[in-house]
């Protein structure tokens, strides 16, 4: 019986100890240099500013990119989708409970879509706008699932429903 209490004395004791280390390293990230894989981070302190409206074709094939919002300071790792040289960033789950909880970026962007976007260390001011209903919007979807849901088709009604929501990153 002794062993057992002694068991549960010290598993509690460690789970006690990872709870502390994660709220102090989640608490460090906010003075991190940008995000840290899913993990959302700080202001961004690095990078080249880019002034002026690029190419976006050489973010066609990358994976993830980087964003800052700037009400409240926070920046994390998303996905990015190009068509027809207009640049957007998906945010999905919007209607389950664990996405109301852990997607709040989405609803900062729409009250204040000032944001910096880091590809390749350059930085470039944007402005994130929700998209709900625009006639690129199927071609963005099937962008989104090329790269993203190994080509399982996306609907607009994921949009008009607000499960999915589409941001376009547009010129400050």
């Amino acid at each position: 019986m002794g062993f057992i209490k002694s068991f549960f004395a010290v598993v509690f004791k460690l789970i006690i100890l990872i709870g502390i280390c994660t709220a102090l390293f989640l608490y460090a990230m906010k003075f991190a240099d940008g995000p840290w894989e899913v993990v959302q981070g700080g202001a961004f302190s690095t990078g080249e500013l880019v002034s002026g409206e690029p190419d976006w074709s050489f973010v066609k094939d990358k994976d993830t990119v980087e964003f800052q919002l700037l009400e409240p300071v926070s920046s994390r790792t998303t996905w990015i989708m190009e068509h027809e040289n207009r640049i957007f960033i998906p945010s999905g789950y919007m209607l389950t409970d664990y996405g109301k909880i852990w997607k709040q970026w989405p609803i900062h962007a729409e009250k204040d879509g000032r944001a910096i976007l880091r590809v390749d260390g350059k930085l470039y001011q944007r402005n994130l706008v929700r998209i709900k209903s625009d006639l690129i919007l199927p071609s963005v979807l099937a962008e989104l699932s090329r790269k993203y849901a190994g080509g399982a088709a996306m609907s607009v009604n994921d949009v008009t429903s607000g499960s999915l929501w589409i941001f376009e990153l547009v010129e400050r």
